[in-house]
């Protein structure tokens, strides 16, 4: 058993979710905050087979979007007026995160 642990922009959270739901994955949402580009994120745990593992990964990567966003170098000390155009910004592509990790032991309790 595997757990995979997606993060994913909080814009990208609902179409994740429901594609996770709609192939037959539960996940638990958690809103979350980046440190390093200080925006609203969403972490999901999903528990799967190894076998899966693949399946959810696609799921995520074809329900996010890719991004370019300005990384002030100056942050938190100085604002910084820049033209989102400007190829002379620096700028990191941001899209999803996906850890997965073993399961030794899994239970569902229900009550």
């Amino acid at each position: 058993m595997k757990l995979v642990i997606a993060v994913v922009q909080g814009s990208d959270a609902d179409d994740v979710l429901d594609g996770l739901v709609d192939a037959g994955f539960r996940a638990t949402q958690i809103n979350s905050s980046g440190g390093f580009l200080r925006i609203s994120n969403v972490t999901f745990l999903v528990g799967v087979e190894e076998s899966q593992v693949s399946r959810v990964a696609q799921i995520v990567d074809r329900h996010t979007t890719s991004r370019r966003s300005f990384v002030n170098p100056l942050m938190p000390f100085a604002q910084v007026n820049f033209d989102a155009d400007d190829d002379q910004s620096d700028s990191v592509r941001v899209g999803a995160t996906i850890f997965v990790v073993n399961v030794r032991r899994f239970e569902r309790l229900t009550g």
